[in-house]
């Protein structure tokens, strides 16, 4: 999974970045100190995995990780190459979901690009450049697939696909706000659209914010995401930052003075999760505890070849017992014996939180 961190400049974004990925990418107070896009790995953390790795006696615990993509502020005109404009635009298209990091706090000594507060004309700006951008891509696929109708009927379909989402891009709606058909789901994810992707909005806001009290600009933002059926999460960024060096239970220790349960990594992820419609199945041994990331809905053959692809072309059976169950008793031939572990065959959807050895010829 590859998140793209994206806002206006200046908002946060680098300091989130380095507080989720220890990266150490530059992050100070100007606009476009990031250039280049900077990316970073974060494993996800998972409870379960440390238990499970109790019980084997594991040599290692390998836990699933999320890469994100700290990518250049974006400015008014960026399509059209204001600012890093299109290289911008470009390192956006290379993820499978934007994190928008959205300013909502005020502080006079952090700059604002529009020299005031206002995440929602923030939110708009960005909105515009990448409509934009789609346009200018639809109009080009556009002409060309007019072309071909001619002597391949069945592409009038894409066509009024095109012509469907232009006229909901110039009204200024992105095209995540549209719902199709599975059928037109496969062709619009073919055009790659910037306004397709999957948005999760980060409301970065101060101390106090974080701890509960009211804060009007996450209104703001909650509003704006709901109408367009995008999820949004508070976090601050300079308390990440100040977590990001503690251990697990300095981290714990600080987030309950702040009356806060999880970390805002920790919010993320599951927000992330669930955003793009991913599950973790995990394997177990006593060589190493492992987390795998796949689709909810995912076969047991295809979930076997995100291990190795051999696994998938001489899938037998799958051996599943529930992470909890084996917890609870923790021991999997007490799990056997009491009947909770279960064979399955090809038609099998894998569930969160199965733990699988898969049987296979090779």
């Amino acid at each position: 999974m590859k998140l793209g961190i994206v806002g206006l400049p200046n908002v946060g974004k680098s300091t989130l970045f380095n507080s989720l990925t220890k990266a150490g990418a530059e992050a100070a107070n100007y606009p476009f100190c990031t250039i280049d896009p900077n990316v970073g790995i974060a494993p996800v953390n998972d409870e379960r995995l440390i238990q499970l790795e109790k019980i084997y006696e594991s040599g290692k615990v390998i836990p699933a990780v999320i890469e994100f993509v700290d990518i250049a502020g974006l400015v008014k005109g960026a399509s059209k190459g204001e600012g890093l404009g299109n290289k911008f635009l470009s390192h956006i298209r290379e993820v499978d979901a934007i994190v928008h990091v959205v300013r909502c706090f005020d502080d006079s000594n952090v700059v604002h690009v529009s020299s005031k507060v206002d995440p929602i004309n923030d939110i708009e700006t960005i909105n515009l450049e990448l409509i934009l951008s789609d346009l200018e891509i639809l109009e080009r696929r556009a002409s060309k697939t007019a072309k071909s109708v001619k002597a391949d009927k069945q592409l009038q379909k894409e066509l009024d696909l095109i012509e469907m989402i232009k006229e909901r891009l110039e009204q200024g709606l992105c095209a995540r706000t549209i719902s199709f058909e599975e059928e037109d789901a496969v062709i619009v994810r073919s055009f790659n659209l910037l306004t397709y992707k999957p948005v999760l909005y980060a409301a970065n806001v101060d101390e106090e914010s974080l701890a509960g009290a009211d804060n009007e600009y996450v209104g703001q933002v909650t509003r704006l995401a709901s109408e367009e059926g995008s999820e949004v999460f508070t976090v601050c960024a300079k308390i990440e930052e100040e977590i990001a060096e503690l251990d697990d239970d300095e981290k714990k220790m600080f987030l309950n003075e702040l009356g806060v349960s999880e970390s805002g990594l920790e919010r993320l992820i599951a927000a992330s999760y669930k955003l793009l419609g991913l599950i973790s199945f995990l394997t177990a041994g006593p060589k190493e505890v492992r987390a795998w990331t796949i689709q909810d809905g995912t076969k047991a053959p295809q979930a076997a070849g995100k291990i190795h692809s051999d696994f998938e072309r001489g899938f037998i059976r799958a051996e599943i017992v529930n992470c909890g169950d084996l917890v609870r008793l923790g021991n999997y031939n007490l799990a056997k014996e009491k009947g909770l572990v279960r064979l399955e065959g090809k038609e099998y959807t894998v569930k969160d939180g199965d733990v699988i050895l898969f049987r296979f010829n090779v």
